[in-house]
């Protein structure tokens, strides 16, 4: 029986997605799910929009070795996760803000499948990932059910972190235009987007699957609102789930080093690494930010009305029957 199940994806707005970043995409999904954790409620896992490339790594990925000391950072893109991937990475390692200095996020915290993602990386970040020294903090954007499958028996740390879909289609916006090449009207890939045709789609169901196992010791689920509301909070929260134990100075200290301004100016932290790796492999320049704005609520004053209006209805029938609610 085979492993994984895949459709090439044909539709009007697939050609206009066309970046030269990426192979074409294909829905691929797991085939066989008894292996996944049983949650609260019966669903169908996650599917996942990704590169054709992709097929050349999802076994290696399914059966990829875990330890229980390993740290998973899983998020559908533009859900904080550089945010969420340095206060993991500082706190599991009791605030060493010196290698953090010195050592480029993106090399202590490894993009899981990007070279399976973008056409012409250089190198496997599988393997990557299987150099790291111990414990290995592991960024991902793959859904619950694509992701390695001693996940769910080695039970490492997972920390999900989700986002309201309407300011993750704003910011995912631009990041497909500055940092995937997209040169299309904002319509097509805000359609495409609303109509899961975009890498790593679907959004909602990717964060129904981890909602429905939060309860798990090894699962920790926040929110990206809430970070932006209380950060020093979730901290604390953070802090807890991995048993670290802070004082009050450190908790303010960590939580100004986390602070969005003071972010966006680290150059070990805010991605630009990222940004020059991916300006590399399309051979072409990139003037962006990787931290845009870091905002909440910023959908109002950049999306069309109507499209919010769309976009909250497809939400909400896709919510429907669960308990979870995206945040304002």
């Amino acid at each position: 029986m085979a492993v994984f199940s895949y459709k090439t994806m044909q539709s009007e707005l697939i050609p206009h997605l066309d970046t030269g970043m990426h192979d074409q995409q294909i829905e691929i999904e797991l085939a066989d799910t008894s292996e996944l954790p049983v949650g609260e409620r019966n669903i169908r896992p996650a599917h996942c929009v990704v590169s054709s490339k992709f097929l050349q790594a999802a076994e290696r990925i399914h059966n990829f070795t875990v330890y229980e000391d390993d740290v998973w950072i899983v998020t559908f893109p533009k859900c904080g996760t550089t945010w969420t991937q340095e206060m993991v990475w500082l706190i599991d390692h009791n605030l060493d803000y010196e290698t953090a200095r010195n050592v480029n996020l993106l090399q202590r915290s490894i993009f899981f499948e990007l070279s399976w993602i973008i056409k012409k990386y250089d190198g496997d970040t599988l393997e990557q990932v299987e150099k790291l020294p111990r414990p290995r903090h592991i960024k991902s954007h793959l859904p619950l059910a694509l992701l390695p499958r001693q996940l769910w028996t080695v039970k490492p740390r997972i920390v999900y972190c989700a986002r309201n879909p309407k300011d993750v289609a704003v910011s995912y916006m631009h990041h497909y235009r500055h940092l995937h090449a997209f040169q299309g009207d904002n319509k097509v890939f805000l359609e495409a987007l609303l109509t899961n045709q975009v890498l790593w789609c679907p959004q909602v169901q990717h964060t129904l699957d981890f909602w429905n196992i939060r309860h798990r010791d090894h699962v920790l689920f926040l929110h990206f609102e809430d970070m932006k509301k209380d950060l020093k909070q979730i901290v604390k929260q953070v802090s807890e789930f991995f048993k670290k134990s802070f004082t009050e100075e450190q908790l303010n200290q960590l939580a100004h080093h986390l602070s969005f301004d003071t972010m966006k100016e680290n150059p070990s932290a805010n991605n630009s690494l990222l940004v020059k790796t991916l300006a590399s492999v399309g051979n072409r320049r990139i003037d962006f930010d990787f931290m845009r704005k870091g905002k909440t609520g910023c959908y109002k004053d950049e999306l069309p009305s109507d499209y919010i209006t769309r976009l909250q209805e497809a939400i909400d029938v896709q919510l429907k029957g669960s308990d979870f609610k995206f945040r304002e």
